[in-house]
């Protein structure tokens, strides 16, 4: 067991820690669990936006997955950056203005159906386990590597810790310690960068070229070029369409915009995280082809078959231990700070909407409200760990991209029609949740990521439907079950979109305006 690497460990687990006890004593209120008491300022939500987004998927699954598949693995970059516009320009503000803890929050803005609320809160706790997944397999592989322990103590160490900052320290603690974890990940990621230029002369050329060079039996297609996993060009667009709209619908990153305190704070942290995320995901070239080029392909794969500690490896190569042990050590704040926000909106849409708005119907006291979120953070904690134990072979990119898949399927169409279409009603809201959160559940359960008859996925039978992510499919049902869902429901008063129109541009509610 490396000296350096424990070292690393501690001092960075101490770091984190020392934020959560500082910051659990500035939490004293529901606000200021859920949201940090709406106090954070546009660059600071920024960074922290970015240390949400920036998780195990982006740092270690994209890493692999360009290592392993060249462009193919791009795919999630590409997709991933691109995002961040539909954010900016169709849900930051809005998003801010209706809302007040939750997604559901801001669907009840218009539709105060506690079904709208409650199926709403069902989509966001199945998107956050999905992701948290992901960052639990990813944490597993890290520890195991590192420090030689079994995977399932490795996911029981990290389900521990993320749930010490969230039960302690609610938004405030997760907040700065994303804003830490963005800024060191970022250093990493340039230092990395950095050595793998130098080791091609500084010169991209040179580098593409050594790429053009590299094959193996596995590539279905030059390593530079798409289609090296042999997947049809359909299988990418599917892809694409869940990275590209799925952001938008992500529960932990929606709640972000209510840890500021206005709109205009809203879109400046967006501007801040896009610059950020924009300049890491280019800089995702470097490690993947820098992997590739100074490792070898059963290298990367003994280390893990999915290819997710190709990053940590090329450190080792790069730069020694330490630089190797720092790596590992931001990778691991990076899960850690990533799953405390995902157990935080979990929560927030199992103790807010269902037990605080629903079961209790708005009649709870803060003191209620902070009991159900921290037995609610529990919950979600002990349920993605015992989820994860049995998902240690999956690539934690491909994982995060069934999220993406969900979000855009179930929450995008709903958050769209809620704002801008005026013959929107309850029925479409259901409708429209309901058919993009099993039309995409079924399907990936129906893919071959989950039915294999090579017996490396949970089912072992050859797959019903063709794609690994069923965006291209589920996406749209979501739009058509919700256009559906209001045609054949009933016609509503046209007054509660008028009072949203009004409080998604400005803030103020339509009966001040009139007044």
């Amino acid at each position: 067991m490396n000296v350096t690497v424990i070292i690393m460990f501690l001092v960075f687990v101490s770091l984190t820690l020392l934020i959560t006890y500082f910051a659990s004593k500035r939490t004293n209120s529901a606000e200021d669990f859920y949201t940090a008491g709406g106090g954070l300022t546009g660059w600071q939500n920024g960074l922290a936006i970015a240390g949400d987004y920036l998780s195990a998927a982006s740092f270690l699954g994209i890493a692999g997955a360009i290592a392993l598949w060249g462009f193919d693995g791009f795919f999630y970059s590409i997709g991933y950056l691109t995002a961040y516009l539909i954010v900016l320009y169709i849900v930051a503000e809005p998003l801010r203005n209706l809302g007040k803890y939750t997604l559901a929050d801001m669907i009840a803005a218009r539709f105060e159906l506690k079904k709208v609320r409650a199926t709403a809160a069902v989509s966001s706790i199945t998107i956050v386990i999905f992701y948290m997944l992901a960052q639990l397999v990813g944490a597993g592989a890290l520890i195991q590597l590192l420090f030689h322990i079994p995977y399932t103590w490795a996911v029981i160490i990290v389900g521990i810790m993320m749930t010490i900052y969230v039960l302690f320290g609610g938004m405030t603690a997760t907040s700065w310690v994303q804003m830490v974890k963005a800024v060191l990940l970022m250093i990493g990621t340039i230092i990395i960068s950095f050595l793998v230029l130098k080791h091609f002369n500084f010169s991209i050329a040179n580098m593409f070229g050594a790429m053009k060079e590299i094959n193996a039996p596995e590539l279905k297609s030059d390593y530079i070029n798409p289609g090296s996993q042999g997947k049809s060009p359909l299988d990418n667009i599917s892809l694409i369409i869940a990275l590209l709209f799925g952001t938008a619908g992500l529960p932990h990153i929606l709640m972000r915009f209510f840890t500021v305190s206005d709109a205009k704070t809203a879109r400046s942290s967006v501007m801040w995280a896009t610059w950020i995320i924009g300049i890491f995901y280019i800089l995702t070239i470097f490690l993947g082809f820098g992997a590739a080029s100074l490792l070898s392909r059963a290298e990367i794969i003994k280390a893990n078959p999915a290819g997710n500690m190709a990053a940590p490896l090329l450190a080792e190569k790069l730069g020694g231990d330490v630089l190797m042990s720092f790596v590992c050590a931001v990778a691991f704040a990076t899960i850690l700070a990533v799953v405390a926000g995902l157990v935080l909106s979990g929560a927030s849409a199992f103790a807010h909407d269902i037990y605080g708005e629903i079961i209790k119907k708005g009649n709870i006291s803060e003191r209620e409200q902070m009991k159900a979120a921290k037995i609610a953070s529990l919950a979600v904690s002990v349920l993605s760990i015992l989820l994860a134990l049995f998902a240690q072979n999956m690539n934690v990119a491909f994982l995060v991209s069934l999220a993406f898949c969900v979000a855009a399927s179930a929450n995008l169409p709903v958050i769209v029609f809620t704002i801008f279409w005026k013959r929107f009603n309850t029925q479409g809201a259901i409708a429209g949740l309901l058919t993009g959160l099993i039309t995409s559940l079924v399907l990936v359960i129906l893919s071959p990521n989950v039915m294999n008859p090579e017996g490396t996925a949970f089912i072992t039978a050859n797959p019903i439907f063709p794609l690994a992510n069923p965006a291209i499919i589920s996406v749209p049902a979501g739009f058509i079950g919700a256009f559906l869902g209001t045609y054949l429901g009933k016609t509503e008063s046209e007054d509660k979109f008028r009072e949203v129109e009004v409080k998604s541009v400005t803030g103020i509610a339509h009966s001040e305006v009139t007044h």
